[in-house]
């Protein structure tokens, strides 16, 4: 753990999420452990098995998003874009324009198949009559290249596509390309948008959805003894990250650094966790040793907490073998937003790093016991307030997607 390296800045936030459409209402409201999970009329109206979820407050489009642009796009597509223009804006001059030097790297789990569905149940009958931005919006890749022509970046402008473990992925990959020396600055985060019938049916026949539709907002209930599965949301957040010193250098606010990320696979199931958790114990270690720290040197986690009975379990004996018989304090944001599927991570980075930065530890919102889930020191009631210490935010994904971020509190 010796030698100099090029450390990775966060100087910009945006975020467009169940919990609200600015970093500060989001942290607000997740420190408050208000749920967000309401009845969607148009899931309920299909007759759907599950008829709510979590979705974006409505907010106003005009300033950042044209009516031609709009016709051009799909949902997810516009929520990343407005979460990345309050980024840029809140970076203040790291991103100046064209070069190489800049890049994009976005997560998306879902990718443009909401945006196909609609096509498919407008246009199922007369084919050739579906718009003529059909192919371009439903391509997985269309969120971050809109994002790069949006800004004119010619660096890398990567998609990720790791299941639920695709916006940390992203965050991750990008802090890489900037740590070798490839980018000076990046755009980055995840973005899904699946509050749709065909979706939201697909995971219900999979029984991976709460079914508490009497109840919707106590529906989420990350290690909770009663968690049923989890609730569909919508969301995205965005980063700028920007080589430290160049932001040290033009006088950055800096909210903190990513300083340590690491990725695995389980390799063993096509939705189901390890119940032994191995290879997510394994992730959680090589992100806190590639942050040059310990077990003992995290202040809190945010666990990847789905409200699902696997997943929870899985993760639980995970941080276990990480961390041994007594955890950090733990929390889960899905408690508020739901699981914004490719976008959780992202958005969960963005409340983590506020979270270490204040040195506090939300509750899991609507979780009252925990009595499955070993010596994980899940955080329950009120806020904890704790040391500002760098902070893990983990992401598990189907197929076995294990990815984790470690980041630390700008001093």
């Amino acid at each position: 753990m010796t030698g100099r390296r090029v450390r990775v800045a966060v100087t910009g936030m945006g975020v467009k999420c169940p919990a609200g459409n600015d970093p500060e209402d989001v942290f607000r409201r997740v420190l408050h452990a208000r749920p967000t999970a309401a009845v969607v009329p148009g899931l309920a109206e299909a007759g759907l098995p599950v008829r709510f979820a979590c979705t974006v407050p409505e907010f106003d489009l005009a300033p950042y998003i044209g009516r031609r642009e709009a016709r051009q796009i799909d949902r997810a597509t516009a929520l990343l874009l407005c979460a990345a223009d309050d980024a840029v804006a809140g970076a203040g001059g790291a991103v100046r324009g064209p070069g190489h030097r800049a890049g994009v790297h976005i997560g998306t789990g879902i990718g443009g198949l909401p945006g196909m569905e609609e096509v498919v149940y407008g246009h199922g009958e007369r084919p050739m009559g579906m718009p003529v931005h059909t192919v371009p919006k439903s391509m997985a890749n269309s969120p971050a290249c809109r994002l790069a022509m949006r800004y004119g970046l010619r660096g890398s402008c990567m998609t990720y596509a790791t299941a639920c473990a695709s916006g940390t992925n992203a965050i991750g990959e990008a802090a890489r390309r900037i740590r070798d020396g490839e980018l000076d600055v990046a755009l980055t985060g995840g973005v899904d948008a699946a509050v749709t019938k065909v979706i939201v049916s697909g995971f219900a026949r999979m029984r991976a959805l709460s079914v508490r539709n009497e109840a919707p907002e106590l529906a989420s209930r990350p290690f909770d003894a009663d968690r049923d599965g989890f609730v569909m949301g919508e969301g995205a957040a965005v980063l700028v990250l920007e080589r430290w010193d160049l932001a040290r250098r033009r006088g950055a606010r800096i909210y903190g650094e990513v300083a340590g990320y690491a990725t695995t696979c389980d390799g063993a199931h096509a939705v189901a966790p390890d119940p032994q958790g191995a290879m997510a114990a394994e992730c959680m270690r090589l992100a806190i040793a590639d942050a040059r720290l310990t077990p003992a040197g995290i202040g809190h986690i945010n666990a990847h907490g789905t409200s699902t009975v696997l997943n929870d379990l899985a993760e639980a004996v995970a941080v276990e073998r990480c961390f041994g018989p007594q955890s950090p304090p733990v929390t889960a944001v899905k408690g508020v937003t739901g699981h914004l599927i490719g976008g959780s991570g992202a958005v969960e980075a963005l409340v983590a790093l506020l979270c270490a930065a204040r040195g506090v530890v939300p509750p899991v919102a609507t979780t009252a016991s925990t009595p499955d889930v070993g010596a994980l020191d899940v955080v329950l009631g009120a806020p904890r307030q704790v040391a500002r210490r760098p902070v893990l935010s983990n992401s598990f994904g189907f197929g076995g997607q294990n990815a984790c971020l470690v980041l630390r509190p700008a001093p």
